[in-house]
């Protein structure tokens, strides 16, 4: 069900070792870690600093040992052995772990803990959108990713490629198209517009405080342009076009992941949600609500580590 080079496993493995499952769901602004029981039993939640595998290896140890830490000063564990590395397994949803070499120096850096289960971020959201079964997911926000898996355990990723040169109808790709048309309008190359206009606006007025702004921007930056396109899509085509081009890429995103339409489909992320009542009749008929969040993919990880 989940491949053998995502483990690691530490000493023996005997069967009364475990006493915890801990899921951790990390990536570039935070982490969170919720500590439960090996019967099931929910302990306790901890927040911490990011722990994405591309801001170090170092730092995300740091951050998970910390969310950890912050779960058990906030549990009830009274008759309960005290959670050490060596009574734990964790299962790990990181951004950047499906980056090999980093996974491989995360796993040489393990503090103790009795067993690691490592996926991406994605990917935990996945099983914790679809409680564990196969299942598809788009994740539409900021940037763009789509992951299946199948029942035969085949798995399917399109998308996240990141920005600017992938994250197809994400927040920042749309806020990076509204500003390239802004651009031309004050180029005089287009006609002006609501959204132009609107955009022009909100990032500084004047050409050349439009071009400071666009020099200086980040991908968070892009997105937040995103929200004017729906402000304005009824009444200035350029804005109702770039709606078409985000609906059309979460369509190819579900087609490419489920060509059979078989799979149960999450739509993820503010602007997924967003754009989820538009799509066509037969992408509806596949959309579910996800049954549960990324943390619980990831403790879904330690129950087959």
């Amino acid at each position: 069900m989940f491949t053998e080079a995502m483990s690691f496993h530490t000493g023996p493995c005997r069967p009364h070792a475990v006493l915890y499952h801990i899921g951790i769901d990390g990536g570039g602004t935070g982490t969170r870690a919720r500590l439960t029981h090996t019967d099931g039993r929910f302990l306790g939640e901890g927040h911490s600093g990011p722990s994405g595998l591309t801001q170090g290896i170092e730092q995300a140890w740091t951050h998970i040992r910390l969310a950890i830490l912050d779960a058990i000063q906030c549990s009830e564990l009274q008759g309960l052995a005290a959670p050490v590395a060596a009574n734990t397994a964790l299962g790990l949803g990181l951004a950047g772990a499906n980056n090999t070499k980093l996974q491989q120096q995360f796993f040489a850096a393990n503090p103790g803990y009795r067993r690691l289960k490592l996926e991406s971020d994605a990917y935990t959201s996945l099983l914790g959108a679809h409680g564990g079964q196969p299942g598809a997911l788009l994740a539409i926000g900021t940037g763009s990713v789509g992951l299946a898996r199948h029942a035969d355990g085949r798995r399917v990723e399109v998308g996240g490629w990141g920005f600017p040169s992938g994250d197809d109808g994400s927040g920042a790709v749309l806020g990076l198209r509204a500003l390239n048309l802004a651009q031309r309008v004050l180029d005089g190359r287009l006609p002006a517009g609501p959204l132009a206009d609107a955009v022009i606006a909100a990032t500084g007025s004047t050409p050349q405080a439009v071009l400071g702004w666009s020099c200086s921007a980040s991908q968070n930056r892009f997105a937040t342009l995103a929200p004017l396109i729906f402000e304005h899509a009824e009444r200035d085509p350029q804005a109702a076009a770039l709606i078409d081009y985000a609906l059309y890429s979460i369509e190819d995103m579900a087609q490419t992941l489920d060509p059979d339409h078989v799979l149960p489909l999450a739509i993820l992320g503010s602007l997924g949600k967003r754009l989820a009542p538009r799509l066509s009749a037969r992408t509806l008929r596949r959309v579910v609500p996800a049954q549960g969040d990324d943390i619980d993919g990831a403790l879904a990880l330690c129950l087959h580590a």
